[in-house]
């Protein structure tokens, strides 16, 4: 019995967990803003008759409020779960440089440079970065798999 990883688009990988993680971070540090029933009169023509629909907007807004809520912390839940499964300096490298909440000023060269203790080279960066984008795409399901012969 054999068992094969996939093969896996380096850059197409790269850039779906890139947006995984700028989608925690939203979710992580950005407040929801929790949507309200709107009270005034809309200018909107409505044609009276028997639709046999009912609106419900305030439930509406109150299931989307709930369900908006829950989704965003399952999501960062399921994340953070992911990447507490890596090895020491993967979990440390994708935290130190996108799961913090100045992520987005943060540079790969201060990184390795300045927030590993040793400083490490720029090639062990890009490969332990890969390792960790490796298994976060196949943990998370966002892997762009390379398919050869179809």
């Amino acid at each position: 019995m054999s068992f094969e990883l996939p093969e896996l688009d380096r850059k197409g990988t790269q850039k779906a967990v890139e947006e995984a993680l700028e989608k925690y971070r939203l979710y992580k540090y950005l407040m929801f803003e929790e949507r309200e029933a709107s009270i005034t009169a809309s200018a909107e023509v409505r044609y009276h008759g028997p639709t046999n629909q009912t609106g419900d907007q305030t439930g509406n807004i109150a299931i989307y409020n709930a369900d908006q809520q829950a989704y965003r912390k399952n999501y960062c839940d399921r994340l953070e779960r992911a990447v507490s499964r890596l090895p020491k300096k993967e979990r440390f490298l994708i935290e130190e440089r996108y799961m913090q909440e100045e992520s987005d000023y943060l540079t790969d060269y201060n990184v390795y440079c300045f927030k590993f203790q040793p400083s490490i080279s720029e090639g062990t960066y890009t490969k332990i970065r890969w390792k960790a984008f490796y298994k976060l795409a196949l943990n998370l399901n966002i892997a762009v798999i390379i398919r050869r012969g179809e």
